[in-house]
């Protein structure tokens, strides 16, 4: 990506898709040029936490809801350092922020971080030609970048990397260990494995009385269990799966010893592969806070925080046999059928696909963390150690409250 460093009120922009199909706008954010895979995001809210979630790396978001940036941009709010979008598409974005937490414009973040960004676009158009096409790569040009001819655009479009085969996680991971301390007593220590983890996850477990070592991606085994831990989580995080044969290795050897594991998004496609399972690009993923997800354990339909377009291919209705015991589909989504979770019958190790700790997003899924806090804590399913259960803990704080 490349820009300068001035807000872009106004000015011409163009969004480039690999197929020839192009949409003219205005500046948004920071001028200049960006790469990446284009995809669509369905949330009405929540665009803060979207634009600082790691697995957003190399891609041009386009969001659904016309109106973006009406909350302004907070200090509480992002998931990350900084914004990990390649590129942010917008219809109509708010002139004057409004909300009593907003210190600064959305445009003024988004250039301050040399995000290049357009607005002005027929974002209804644009999301179901993807829907349609599906996923794949764009360019953003604004300034003097939009004025070079059509065709060299679409050329230098072409030339960027596919994210089909991108190894990413580790260019967003921590560096270095770091500890989220327990709320109140301490209960359970837990190595997380950062593949592109959000902040509000580790929090959410420490909200359990769990204390959170946060280790690189590229960490091994005696790495992990050099900190004790009584549990192990595998996050979110960006690129495609069949490119992680090193955390595909460490879950294995977590799988190997029976510690309670726990895994999100990327994380259940590693179980996925850990499991022997493939994986597969979906042809323009799921992405937003509004995707309908039943647990096939208790029945429930769940409304949940989406951000993959890779899933795991793997048998529903059925008990697979893997080399650590049967697993099943234990979540899928109901708009097409995706698994959207595995878990392990004769081991104590599940996972989702999306992200239950609510940022942004509903809060349907919170239960999912007192499922892994009832595993350390001696139950063998991962199903059905809480039922219906959404929280041992009624004191339960949240930050955003």
């Amino acid at each position: 990506m490349t820009s300068t460093d001035r807000p872009a009120a106004e000015g011409s922009a163009v969004l480039v898709l690999e197929d020839g199909r192009s949409f003219r706008g205005r500046a948004y954010g920071a001028v200049g040029e960006t790469f990446g895979e284009a995809v669509f995001n369905t949330g009405m809210t929540g665009y803060q936490e979207t634009l600082t979630d790691p697995s957003y790396h190399r891609q041009v978001v386009v969001m659904t809801a016309p109106h973006i940036g009406n909350t302004g941009v907070n200090d509480e709010d992002p998931e990350s350092a900084r914004i990990w979008v390649a590129g942010y598409v917008v219809r109509d974005p708010a002139r004057k922020p409004s909300n009593w937490r907003s210190v600064r414009g959305l445009d003024e973040e988004l250039a301050a971080q040399g995000v290049v960004g357009i607005s002005g676009v027929d974002t209804r158009a644009l999301t179901r030609h993807l829907r349609e096409r599906g996923a794949m790569r764009a360019g953003i040009f604004s300034g003097e970048a939009a004025a070079a001819d059509g065709t060299a655009l679409l050329e230098r479009v072409r030339s960027a990397p596919a994210m089909t085969g991108a190894d990413l996680c580790g260019e967003v991971a921590t560096r270095e260990r770091y500890v989220v301390p327990a709320h109140g007593t301490k209960r359970f220590t837990v190595a997380a494995v950062d593949l592109g983890i959000k902040g509000m996850t580790p929090y959410r477990m420490a909200e359990r009385g769990i204390e959170v070592h946060v280790l690189p991606a590229d960490s091994a085994p005696e790495d992990l269990y050099a900190v004790e831990p009584d549990g192990v989580f595998f996050s979110n995080g960006p690129g495609d799966p069949a490119t992680a044969d090193r955390p595909v290795a460490l879950m294995r050897a977590v799988l190997e010893r029976g510690t309670p594991l726990f895994g999100i998004c990327f994380g259940n496609q590693i179980l996925g592969r850990a499991l022997g399972f493939g994986t597969f690009k979906l042809k323009y993923g799921h992405r937003g806070v509004n995707q309908p997800v039943q647990d096939r354990v208790t029945g429930k339909v769940e409304v949940t925080a989406h951000n993959h377009g890779f899933a795991v291919d793997a048998p529903l209705g059925t008990v697979s046999d893997t080399p650590y015991g049967r697993a099943e589909v234990s979540h899928v989504c109901l708009n097409d059928d995706v698994v959207e979770g595995l878990r392990l019958l004769d081991r104590p190790a599940f996972s989702v696909q999306y992200h239950p700790e609510a940022a942004a997003g509903p809060h349907d899924a919170a239960y999912l963390f007192d499922r892994f806090t009832a595993l350390m804590g001696g139950g063998t399913d991962a199903g059905r150690s809480t039922g219906e259960q959404h929280s041992d803990n009624p004191h339960l704080e949240d930050r955003r409250a």
